[in-house]
């Protein structure tokens, strides 16, 4: 794809993650003219770091936050009627292991909250189950001061990057110019009133301008490092803090919210592409988000957390770690008491920008950021995201392809004829998902992160694709080779891959 139109367009968002794709399609859907620019790939960064639920967020609660959880919820059910083949069910059990009479009273009278506050949904309410019955689903957990667990149901998104990709897809069936690796290197003011930015294609080299009438910061946790370069001024609004994962051997049958022994912080263990994804901590990280990734004592940390509720966790092979950073309104105290409850702010003259927020409230934080924009530019046009389904969202077949791209599946099932699986899917991620890398197309565009080699497997098949798509030389294959691998080890805590080159 070639750098953006110099426009004038009605609204310029900067960031390609999974607000900013909302934020994109919620305003072409209105009818305005929309530019995205995204510096990485899209959702290569706090979306594709989370810990893939949509979910009300059961430990708000405790903060009282229960706007917060109202939000989720009903963006929960909203999520399940418009992406049905990315959003799916998943029953949640709390194993009560060793925890006080209050503590299961706590959380008796919190389910019930949940579930008045889930009102409008179409998932089961809580139930609580005896020791057979705990134990009968998860045959791994202990018995150890076993008194029953509660159960209740909220979402997966088991590959969030995608649910970005059909946001910008749907934005750009719908005029929008979406534009990753490109980032933006100053805002040209009027009277200190934002009026273009300057843009570099980081393929080409290329600069441009990119003329907006309104532009909306919606870069998360490099909020602070693209408002001080575009206002000239620090900035310290946002809070980021880092948050690992793991994936291990099969281990648990549903979704497990534990209570950490070492500082009662709540964390999942929850099945995932046939594998155990454990996640996550939330610790202090003011470095540069693009340096993030597990290390030794993160993962100390999680397998501490998990062994007195699945004794035999340090048995199974660790196969790779995955590390965001979430973006918090800046707050004091400790990390896990800070609000994930967004803004919406005019932080320069003509420019609203997006502070906090979390995937399950993506939509809804999209919709307000949204109106901003439409308000300043005399758009009445409704929103209409919440009931329009994603590119992906009517009847899918009920195989693999259905799985992963919805009803666009036969588009891809049509390529599989004369490509196979794998060149099918590379070659319709390089024509119709803005994939621009090898690297794009294993970790973000489909499941093959989640195999034990990272893809190593079809790695070449699909460089091979790719190649023949995009009229790749030698030396930019082993480039982009070289790329994956790079991105692969970061992965993987001690499975380094070794794969000859492909030719």
């Amino acid at each position: 794809m070639s750098t953006p139109a110099q426009g004038p367009f009605d609204v310029a968002i900067i960031g390609g993650g999974i607000i900013g794709a909302g934020i994109a399609r919620d305003l072409s859907l209105r009818g305005a003219r929309v530019a995205l620019v995204e510096k990485g790939d899209l959702g290569g960064g706090t979306t594709s770091g989370s810990t893939r639920l949509i979910h009300g967020g059961l430990r708000y609660l405790e903060m009282l936050d229960f706007a917060l959880v109202r939000m989720d919820l009903r963006e929960r059910e909203i999520l399940l009627r418009i992406a049905p083949h990315l959003i799916k069910p998943l029953e949640f059990r709390i194993p009560f292991v060793g925890q006080s009479a209050w503590f299961r009273t706590k959380m008796r009278i919190g389910l019930m909250l949940y579930d008045a506050l889930s009102y409008d949904r179409s998932l089961p309410g809580h139930r609580f189950l005896d020791n057979a019955e705990t134990t009968a689903d998860e045959p791994a957990l202990t018995t150890k001061n076993l008194n029953g667990a509660g159960s209740y149901y909220d979402a997966q998104v088991r590959l969030p990057e995608r649910l970005c990709l059909e946001n910008l897809i749907d934005a750009a069936r719908h005029g929008a110019t979406v534009q990753n690796y490109t980032e933006v290197i100053a805002a040209n003011k009027n009277n200190g009133k934002v009026e273009s930015l300057n843009i570099r294609n980081l393929e080409t080299g290329e600069e441009s301008t990119l003329h907006a009438k309104v532009f909306i910061n919606a870069t998360g946790a490099w909020f602070d490092r693209v408002q001080q370069l575009l206002g000239n001024t620090p900035s310290r609004r946002i809070r980021t803090t880092k948050g690992i994962h793991l994936t291990c051997a099969p281990m648990v049958q549903k979704a497990n919210v534990l209570f950490s022994p070492l500082d009662g912080r709540l964390f999942f263990v929850i099945p995932l592409l046939g594998k155990t994804w454990i996640g996550t901590t939330d610790t202090d990280f003011p470095d540069d988000p693009t340096q993030v990734r597990a290390e030794a004592d993160d993962i100390e940390y999680l397998l501490k957390s998990v062994e007195p509720f699945f004794p035999n966790i340090r048995k199974l092979p660790i196969y790779s770690t995955n590390a965001g950073v979430r973006a918090l309104v800046r707050q004091d105290g400790s990390e896990s008491s800070v609000s994930r409850m967004h803004k919406i702010e005019e932080t320069l003259p003509n420019m609203f920008s997006v502070l906090g927020g979390k995937i399950t409230g993506y939509r809804a934080i999209a919709e307000e950021a949204a109106n901003a924009a439409a308000t300043r530019l005399g758009i009445t046009a409704p929103c209409r995201t919440a009931t329009e389904l994603l590119p992906g969202g009517g009847q899918a077949p009920d195989n693999h392809f259905g799985a992963l791209y919805g009803s666009r599946a036969p588009e891809v099932e049509a390529l599989a004829a004369a490509h196979g699986p794998i060149g099918a899917q590379a070659r319709f991620a390089a024509r119709y998902e803005f994939c621009r890398h090898l690297d794009d197309f294993l970790l973000r565009r489909t499941e093959y992160a989640f195999a034990h080699d990272l893809g190593a497997s079809i790695a070449r098949e699909a460089l091979d694709a790719l190649s023949d798509e995009f009229q790749w030389n030698d030396a930019r294959r082993e480039s982009e080779w070289a790329t994956y691998r790079r991105a692969a080890n970061r992965a993987h805590t001690d499975l380094p891959i070794e794969c000859p080159l492909p030719g």
